[in-house]
């Protein structure tokens, strides 16, 4: 979208926004923003190994937190992941909004640790994670939280003698991406997720024998209006916003989580928060 076209649509928009009426910006604050989609997806392939059928993976994404959103709330968050008892939880990007001004409570890091999963947590930085000199905070929070990173590199899920491949990449806005080195002695062979916080890097991704690709960092817009859609979304979240895709001719299926906080306006309206519950299937 050129800069003429965004203006447009942003400042049109607001006031569209704005002229539904103050229940329906009280509604977008103080509401939709403490609601919670749980969204669960079939993700079918050739692939996936039949010890790995039925197989759940879950996302969670930019909690931001700091900017309107708690750790209280994080704490509740962790409650209703538990309750799903999934077999592999992944984080992908954007913890904490601010990390150069947000002091670390010991119960942020206790929340996170609470998360049960069979086979393991893992995360990947985003932009804000890197962002405000937060590089180091953040590894330190998730190491001590149990979190393993993918930072350019990849974890082999074995179960039965049968294995995928989890591949987690740097931030690309302010990071250093490098697939390649991630993707270093992997077989095609294997069924392949990647974590990339943006979602448009999918555009590199489907290049390679990645199979399916985990990414958040658009909020979903946070703001949608009937017969409009997104106001704006960040740089790398510009192609896709919300959902799930099909890229490149393998082809490439991503899915881009809408996330869990706010950053820059603290609403959201028609774009809810979400968790996203994977189940592999295979059709074999």
């Amino acid at each position: 979208m050129n800069r003429r076209t965004f203006l447009k649509r942003f400042l049109g928009s607001i006031v569209a926004f704005f002229g539904l009426g103050g229940g329906t910006y009280y509604y977008a604050r103080e509401i939709e923003p403490g609601l919670l989609d749980q969204h669960h997806i079939d993700i079918i392939s050739h692939k996936t190994p039949r010890s790995f059928n039925d197989y759940t993976i879950l996302q969670f994404s930019d909690t931001h937190i700091g900017f309107h959103y708690t750790v209280d709330q994080l704490v509740e968050l962790t409650k209703t992941i538990n309750q799903l008892e999934p077999d592999l939880i992944v984080f992908t990007g954007d913890l904490i909004d601010n990390p150069r001004t947000y002091q670390v409570e010991s119960k942020l890091i206790h929340a996170l640790a609470d998360l049960q999963a069979k086979d393991g947590k893992f995360w990947i930085y985003g932009n804000h994670d890197h962002g405000g000199y937060g590089t180091d905070i953040l590894k330190e929070i998730f190491e001590r939280s149990g979190f393993e990173l993918l930072q350019n590199g990849h974890r082999q899920i074995n179960k039965n003698g049968d294995m995928i491949n989890l591949i987690g990449v740097d931030d690309v806005l302010l990071g250093d991406p490098n697939l390649d080195e991630a993707t270093h002695g992997l077989s095609e062979e294997h069924l392949a997720i990647l974590l990339a916080h943006e979602p448009d890097y999918a555009e590199v991704a489907k290049e390679y024998p990645i199979d399916i690709q985990l990414s958040g960092h658009s909020h979903g817009g946070q703001v949608q209006l009937p017969f409009v859609g997104y106001i704006y979304t960040p740089h790398l979240s510009e192609i896709y916003v919300e959902g799930d895709y099909q890229v490149g001719s393998r082809p490439l299926q991503l899915f881009v989580n809408r996330g869990i906080g706010t950053t820059r306006a603290p609403y959201r309206f028609l774009c809810k928060p979400e968790i996203t519950i994977y189940h592999l299937k295979t059709n074999q």
